[in-house]
């Protein structure tokens, strides 16, 4: 062989090697690629039964404070980012026509009331003439009756001509005038009875007039009361928004108010879910604490994904859709001691241990 076909030889176990090389360096990175995508999915073989994500936040039942009624603001007793026990005092709007308003429907109040009373005396004037009434029936029934036998007696007396016939006719109608009489008092007692129970219906009516006055002093009482804010629970102020002398409208954020009842809301991959459950153990660490870790505990798992919760829900109908896993929130109860430096809004990151007992089915009540 010559030196030419020997150096062409070489050449091609050269680019045979070349060749080689290439297909098994691309196989390499190919292999890499896939595992960098089983890994960040943690699928085959990189499966962990311990769950994390950085998307998590420390979460709170962040309160804003605002007023019920209208007016300027007289005092501003605290400040911000203050520390408040429950009923302390925060505000106080200018109380004069409020408390003015709360006189007028105590007067309105006692007007009632004088009305009602003035029913019940009325009542008994009414069943007073009632009783009047019924002793004047009786009294025109007895005339009637001795009317009557009188002029029986005239009647007789006429027969046998001792008596003329001009008495005998004023006698009959001085009868007719008794018998009328009966009729008249009898009319007069059921008027007089129909009176009794006009007062006793009206007395209903007043008798709502004083519940609807009692209701408007009432209404007027809790407008005076709420002119003075109070922190409706322990907790921190956020910043004050409102100083002395501003008027302020109801429902104008005055400020906000922060227990100290926090928990961690984590949003876990779909398809990280397949084994977390109610109960399981879990840890977290917090970037503002320079990673202090705290414990924790799975309370509850969101019914839908986050989408589902926004304004504008999302349509995978237009022809344009790409595959991209869901977050569905989990929340965690925090069940370390030394919580209290969590504040709501704190990045933390969140590990939950699948193969974990069930603390619920460890402890079961």
């Amino acid at each position: 062989m010559s030196q030419q076909e020997q150096d062409q030889a070489n050449a091609r176990d050269n680019a045979n090697k070349l060749r080689v090389l290439s297909i098994a360096f691309g196989a390499g990175i190919a292999i890499i690629g896939v595992l960098v995508i089983l890994y960040a999915w943690q699928l085959w073989p990189f499966t962990s039964q311990v769950q994390s994500t950085e998307n998590a936040y420390v979460r709170g039942q962040v309160t804003f404070i605002s007023p019920q009624v209208s007016g300027y603001v007289t005092t501003v007793d605290v400040q911000d980012y203050q520390p408040v026990r429950q009923g302390q005092r925060l505000m106080t709007i200018d109380d004069r026509i409020y408390r003015q308003r709360v006189h007028q429907a105590q007067a309105q109040l006692a007007m009632k009331k004088a009305a009602l009373a003035n029913n019940l005396q009325q009542r008994r004037s009414a069943e007073a003439v009632i009783v009047r009434n019924e002793a004047a029936l009786e009294n025109a029934k007895a005339q009637a009756v001795k009317s009557g036998l009188d002029l029986k007696r005239v009647e007789n007396l006429v027969t046998d001509g001792s008596l003329s016939l001009r008495e005998r006719d004023a006698s009959r109608a001085s009868n007719a005038q008794m018998v009328t009489s009966v009729a008249q008092a009898k009319a007069t007692l059921n008027v007089s009875r129909q009176d009794l129970q006009t007062v006793i219906v009206n007395r209903a009516s007043l008798d709502a007039d004083v519940a609807s006055a009692a209701a408007a002093l009432e209404l007027a009482q809790i407008d005076l009361n709420n002119t003075r804010i109070v922190a409706p629970q322990a907790g921190q102020l956020g910043q004050i928004a409102v100083r002395q002398g501003a008027y302020v409208s109801a429902g104008t954020r005055l400020t906000s108010l922060v227990p100290q009842a926090v928990w961690v809301v984590a949003n876990f991959k779909e398809t990280q879910l397949a084994r977390i459950r109610t109960g399981l153990p879990a840890s977290f660490t917090v970037d503002a604490l320079n990673g202090e870790r705290f414990d924790g505990e799975v309370e509850f798992i969101s019914p839908a994904a986050g989408s589902e919760f926004s304004a504008i829900s999302p349509d995978n109908a237009t022809g344009n859709f790409v595959k991209i896993a869901q977050r569905i929130p989990v929340r965690i109860k925090v069940t370390s001691r030394n919580a209290a430096h969590l504040r709501p809004g704190m990045s933390v990151e969140v590990r939950i241990d699948t193969a974990a007992k069930n603390r619920h089915q460890e402890n079961p009540k």
